[in-house]
């Protein structure tokens, strides 16, 4: 992915979402061409001139300083996730630079392994539906709670035969706008997070190739992908409407995997003594069963027995 054209895209929509009444200008008489705050406005809070401030929208960012990013960052009021993503895209263009002129090209982005040892680890956790994925959202290894649970997902993963993708599952099924109960808020969520991977790794062309099918693939995802949303996806609860157990609410939380920071795993619980407890009890019991997949290629058919929850 061209790292300057998602610096100057990234910044355009972010000056674009400031008003001057939120940084304390006055709005003036005139009418505005832009939405948003003028590029002269974004460097007077930064304290940059303009002239500078408009070379870095245009991507030129590899040289800038933290702490100039650091009041660009203020002045255009970006949250932790899109200060974070800023600073990726920084980091990108500076690496690109240094391949540049080494004439080096830079290393592919390898697709990471999961160890025995985390599959291990997945298995030991019977309460929790648990799941490592790639930064691509591929799932890699999954404990047979979170196999149940995904068992749409595994399914298209059979038929596509590859690994299960979550975005892929989400934008592309159509049974994914009736398994996650609010889909809109599912995909504005999905694309954030593969937004936010394509700053830290813009030459990952796995990533690049799966942004590219999505988008000829799906309108809604490249109406989304034009956004430039980001997100760091680290807790929150998360709704499903599965076919065996019917609608359950559990809470996520998401780890870096500390031995390969490419993978992150993610855990899904329910509150105690809810039905989303009871649910899941279900859903352990149906996949102790045989009735979920135990691999990618290995699915089953869901069985049509009354749900839990409905």
């Amino acid at each position: 992915m061209d790292t300057a054209l998602q610096i100057r895209d990234f910044l355009l929509t972010r000056r674009a979402k400031v008003t001057p009444e939120q940084v304390g200008l006055p709005r003036g008489t005139a009418s505005r061409r832009v939405p948003g705050l003028r590029r002269e406005e974004v460097a007077a809070l930064a304290g940059v001139s303009t002239e500078w401030y408009t070379r870095l929208e245009k991507g030129h960012i590899a040289g800038v300083s933290k702490d100039v990013l650091h009041a660009v960052a203020r002045a255009l009021q970006l949250d932790e996730a899109e200060t974070t993503h800023l600073f990726d895209l920084a980091r990108s263009a500076r690496a690109g630079r240094v391949a540049r002129r080494s004439r080096r090209p830079q290393a592919a982005v390898e697709h990471p392994q999961v160890k025995d040892s985390l599959q291990r680890l997945l298995d030991s956790m019977t309460d929790a539906a648990a799941f490592i994925r790639d930064a691509r959202l591929d799932v890699l290894a999954a404990n047979a709670l979170a196999r149940a649970l995904y068992h749409p997902a595994y399914e298209q993963a059979r038929s596509d035969h590859r690994a299960p993708n979550l975005a892929r599952f989400a934008f592309l099924d159509p049974r994914a706008r009736t398994y996650y109960p609010d889909w809109e808020h599912l995909a504005r969520s999905t694309v954030a997070v593969l937004r936010t991977e394509a700053g830290r790794a813009p030459h990952d062309t796995a990533l690049s190739d799966l942004v590219g099918e999505l988008a000829v693939r799906s309108e809604d995802f490249r109406e989304l992908w034009a956004n430039h949303d980001v997100l760091l996806h680290r807790r929150g609860v998360k709704s499903f409407a599965h076919p065996v157990v019917g609608r359950l609410e559990v809470e996520f939380d998401s780890l870096e995997v500390t031995a390969d920071r490419r993978l992150t795993l993610t855990a899904y619980s329910a509150v105690p003594s809810s039905p989303s407890e009871d649910a899941l009890r279900v859903l352990a019991s149906w996949a102790a069963t045989d009735g979920s997949p135990s691999a990618p290629g290995d699915v089953q058919d869901v069985p049509s027995s009354p749900a839990v929850g409905r």
